[in-house]
Order: C-alpha cells, then structure tokens, then sequence
C-alpha cells in the first residue's frame, strides 16, 4: 500500500496564510485531502495511492513513498517501448503530469496511455476526465513546438500474467532477522498510518524556517528542460493560449499599483521573481514559473496579473524579464536606503511609524 507523504515547508500554503492553492484537494477522487486548515489534511485510509495529487503539486510538496516521477522517467526513458499503465510502471496515469507527457512524449517520439483498466476502476472515470485534459494541452503545445509526435490513449489493458502467490503465516515470522527486523517495523508503522480513518493535518514550526527560505526548482521542470535541449528548436517561436498551459506563466506588472513592498519576489518558491541587493527592480523568469500563484496572493494592490499568452521562445531561449524599475534613494528620517515608487522621501517603515503616531496622537482624523 502506497503512503502519501507531505513536506511541510516545500508546501506554498505555508509559504503564506494568503495562499488559495487547493490543486492537491481539488484533483483527489476519493475526498482523501482537505484543506480545512492552513495545511492539507491527509486521510490514509482514504488515499488509493494514484498520486494525481503529486503530478499536480506546483512544488512538488507531495510524494508517495513507493513511487517516484523522476526515477519513473529515467527508467521508461531509457527502455524500450512508448506505453504507460497502471500495472506496468506507474501508479495510475494521472501520476503524470503534463510536463512529464510533453517531455516523453518528444524523447520517446511518442506516448501511448493504458486506458484500459479505467473502466473497472473505481476512480476510473475521474483518472479519464482529469488526462482528457492534461493530454489535449500536451497535445497542443507539442504541436507548436513542432514535435510531430503525440500523446495518445488506447485500451490496452495490460496485465504481466502474474499472480501473487499466498503467504503463509511463516513467513511473517521470517522477517525477523537482523537485517530484515527494521524494514519489517517499518512496515507495520506504515500500515498502521495507512488504516487510520482520520484526517491528520501536517504542521509547520520554527524547525521549517530554513526549509522555508530555499529557493527550489522542481524536478519536474529540471526534466522538462533536459527535453527541451535535446528536441529540435522549432522553426518559429509560437504565442500560444496561456489557458492551455497549467504549470507555468507569463505576468504583466501595473506599475501604477506596485507598493514595492517586496512581498513577491521574496515569497517566490522557485526564484522566478527576483530583485537586486538594492532591491531597486523585479525581475521575472517564466521558465522557472511553476504557476503556484503565491506572488498573486500576497500582491495586496493587485498590481501582477497573469498574460493571457505565453511566447514559446521561453522555453528554447530563456531570458529574465524586467517588470518594474525603482527609483532607489536615501530616507530622510532613518537615513536608510528604500525603493521610492511616486518620489517618496521616507521609507514605508518611517511611514508606517508616523501613521501609528498621528493615530496615538489623535491626530489622523
């Protein structure tokens, strides 16, 4: 039995109480997560183990313990043939995401996925719903970026003809040997954790703290780059529908709401928004987007938003964009170096200061 695991500080909702990412909740068939807290609450006893959650994890915050997308996509990498199923090599299908369709998909020179066992699964036809989509935008973008070769579905129904043997009571006993005794208590520990009927919610604490402060790209996107290299550049870069694309972005910046309070790029988990030690811009780098939609939740003036395209040339020519340029000068009241967005000639912390004052004071009537 698969056990879904969660890393408490990779999560962006413990990045900010602000944070609205429910993918993980809202792709899960069986109701086995909930976000009635800051953090998902995991039911085990629920969870079936088709990471769908994982695929669609912006930080990849969710892993199961038996499974891994990026050791998956090596080994089928490297074999011999071009079609995915549940009963040869991953959990279910919908453990792929659409970054790992497109990059197979061009390395392999085309993806086939087993369908066949859905109709006899009980999340069959949420598995069907969820990669009818994710199969249509990989479809779509391969096609502009010229890769002839696409992801298909077929109802294969593979089976290896194998059939587990029954165990003897024995061999429960067999176990207990110096070398086997932790990995059998490991076993039942994860048994007992996956029988639990109740929703267990993870916790975030100081301990989290430097885990917090990384910046980390997905492996995800590290795969997804390494196909990309080796694929033909197209001969023309498109503009494509950013509807299309669920895991990254490009952004507009509205520098007449722009507070430059910093929040953005500090809070970016994956270093896509940057600044300088003056902190005197914000840059931004769509390839390392993952579309988490943090900087969004924590703009409070609402000045980012979302381009309604996405120019392909990002992902074949990358380069930094600059959003907003600030005008960097010295406070007149704690000398200090700030970011003067409408010629401000005291920092938001002196500001701020004097408001508290004049409201003291009874003075901001």
């Amino acid at each position: 039995m698969s056990l879904l695991q969660l890393s408490p500080a990779r999560c962006v909702r413990a990045l900010s109480v602000n944070s609205i990412c429910s993918h993980c909740a809202d792709i899960c068939p069986t109701q086995a997560i909930t976000l009635s807290g800051r953090l998902p609450s995991i039911n085990h006893s629920l969870c079936v183990g088709c990471a769908g959650c994982v695929a669609v994890c912006p930080s990849e915050a969710l892993a199961l313990d038996d499974f891994s997308p990026t050791e998956f996509f090596f080994s089928f990498a490297s074999e011999e043939g071009d079609w995915v199923s549940c009963q040869k090599n991953v959990p279910c299908i919908a453990a792929l995401s659409v970054e790992h369709l497109i990059s197979l998909c061009s390395l392999k020179q085309g993806l086939v996925l087993d369908t066949g066992h859905c109709s006899n699964c009980d999340i069959g036809h949420k598995v069907l719903e969820v990669m009818d989509e994710r199969i249509q935008s990989a479809n779509y973008l391969l096609e502009a970026i010229e890769v002839e070769s696409r992801v298909v579905s077929e109802e294969i129904a593979y089976s290896s003809g194998e059939m587990e043997e029954p165990k003897d009571r024995r061999d429960f006993f067999k176990t207990f040997h110096l070398r086997g005794i932790a990995k059998a208590r490991h076993d039942f520990e994860k048994e007992i954790q996956s029988t639990t009927d109740e929703f267990v919610e993870a916790i975030i604490d100081s301990s989290h703290t430097q885990e917090l402060r990384a910046k980390k790209i997905t492996d995800r996107r590290k795969l997804f780059f390494t196909a990309l290299k080796r694929a033909e550049k197209p001969s023309q870069f498109h503009v494509v529908d950013a509807q299309m694309i669920a895991f990254t972005s490009q952004k507009i910046m509205d520098e007449s709401k722009c507070t430059a309070c910093q929040m953005c790029y500090r809070i970016c988990p994956t270093a896509a928004l940057t600044s300088d030690m003056r902190n005197s811009k914000i840059d931004f780098d769509p390839f390392l987007c993952v579309k988490c939609h943090l900087c969004h939740d924590v703009c409070e003036s609402d000045a980012l938003s979302l381009s309604t395209s996405y120019n392909l040339t990002e992902w074949f020519e990358p380069k930094v964009q600059n959003l907003i340029t600030f005008s960097v000068r010295r406070c007149d009241e704690c000398d200090a170096l700030f970011s003067s967005v409408g010629g401000e000639k005291i920092c938001r912390r002196c500001r701020n200061e004097e408001e508290e004052a004049l409201e003291l004071w009874g003075l901001n009537k």
